[in-house]
């Protein structure tokens, strides 16, 4: 039986099961955070490159549960399944993870199928890697003042729009300006400067990187309505 990993319970451990190039990714940058990961996969070559990484990498089947037990899986707070060419090792892997009592479960979806499949499971979230991304870059092309953007869910996003220079001048307050399209401005990057809007009276500047909350839609008329207006 294998020993499972020490860590500080002051931080979260995280298990990810599936060292390609999505969970490898995911394992390092965890790991280069600071945090306590313990890497498997099936493959000796994809565990061992991440020996030096991780806290640990380890060669095992997300299929079988006594491996994933004898692991330690089951301790860390945290476990994301990202293996991303087998739908029924996928499954399976979740399904174990939940029955060793993993408290939070992060899965990578293949398909909008598999995606169903795991929302029935209750997994914590379910993430589709390719499509998620494809949507991020498409909306970054379609529109160059949009640098980029983060979903809050329920339909609300915060976009940091680059200012263009039709703009220049007015004060993010301008009752044309925002109102119209039910958005609010969080505050604004000038250089390495955070500049609030909260009183509505700071000016913009060609080049400011603004912070908008609001909905999709929203969001997307008033973008496209500056990229127009240059």
């Amino acid at each position: 039986m294998r020993h499972a990993m020490q860590h500080d319970k002051t931080t979260r451990s995280f298990a990810v099961i599936g060292l390609g190039t999505f969970g490898s990714t995911v394992a390092t940058e965890l790991a280069r955070f600071g945090n306590p990961v313990l890497g498997i996969d099936i493959d000796e070559t994809r565990a061992t490159r991440l020996a030096d990484t991780l806290s640990e990498a380890i060669i095992a089947d997300g299929r079988d549960e006594e491996a994933l037990r004898e692991a330690g899986v089951g301790v860390h707070d945290v476990a994301v399944v990202a293996i991303g060419e087998d739908l029924e090792a996928n499954i399976l892997c979740t399904m174990n993870l939940r029955v060793l009592g993993v408290k939070t479960v992060w899965v990578k979806a293949i398909s909008k199928t598999h995606h169903r499949i795991l929302a029935k499971m209750e997994v914590d979230r379910v993430i589709l890697a390719e499509q998620e991304m494809g949507q991020h870059v498409a909306q970054m092309l379609h529109n160059p003042l949009v640098r980029d953007y983060v979903s809050l869910g329920n339909g609300y996003h915060v976009v940091d729009l680059r200012v263009p220079e039709a703009i220049q001048g007015r004060p993010v307050g301008d009752e044309d300006l925002l109102s119209p399209y039910d958005i609010v401005a969080l505050g604004l990057m000038r250089d390495s400067t955070f500049i609030p809007c909260d009183d509505g009276t700071a000016r913009l500047q060609t080049d400011d990187k603004l912070l908008l909350l609001g909905k999709r839609q929203d969001l997307r008329a008033f973008a496209d309505n500056l990229k127009s207006g240059q």
